[in-house]
């Protein structure tokens, strides 16, 4: 065990770092969801692959022949974390968690939610209000563009109170709302 107030690296690199396929699925990926590089990418891919993990361990312990009860508590308290989380919708079973892929992850991001509500014209837009402080959620400032926003703060999303984007006649905001009809 290290030092706990030393960040550590919460992705893996890819085992290939030449292929050519992975590569260009990477990069539309960067393009279209306005990241800043690759790590982004693969921060998502190692966060779903803890989950997969997760289903996977709950699997096993269902062929292991353990009691039902156990197995059913494991599988509802992960389904209903991930449902909070906005990674899966009301009626998923433990299959669904293994189905997950990299752009579902991406979606729940701030910055691409940002975009997605129409408070930025495009998601590099959208990346730059956010670490300029001009968004929040629920009335408090995130400058985050990869927090991760559960399903009952999506609704909460907004500009920050003190922000220049709140007036209606700011020119930015004009031209927001001109691109997003």
């Amino acid at each position: 065990m290290g030092y706990p107030g030393k960040n550590h690296k919460q992705y893996q690199t890819p085992k290939r770092p030449f292929e050519k396929t992975r590569i260009e699925e990477e990069n539309k990926m960067v393009i279209e969801y306005g990241l800043r590089n690759k790590r982004e990418v693969w921060k998502a891919q190692s966060y779903l692959r803890r989950y997969r993990k997760a289903a996977r361990e709950i699997l096993a312990l269902m062929s292991a022949g353990t009691d039902q009860e156990r197995f059913d508590a494991k599988k509802t308290e992960l389904i209903d974390h991930m449902q909070r989380m906005g990674l899966l919708g009301p009626d998923a079973d433990i299959d669904d968690v293994l189905a997950l892929k990299i752009p579902q992850a991406l979606e729940r991001r701030l910055q691409t939610l940002v975009y997605r509500h129409g408070l930025a014209r495009s998601p590099k837009q959208a990346r730059q209000l956010i670490t300029h402080g001009h968004i929040a959620i629920s009335g408090r400032r995130v400058n985050i563009p990869g927090y991760r926003v559960t399903r009952a703060e999506e609704s909460q999303i907004s500009y920050y109170g003190r922000s220049v984007f709140t007036g209606a006649d700011h020119a930015e905001r004009a031209r927001i709302t001109r691109a997003g009809r």
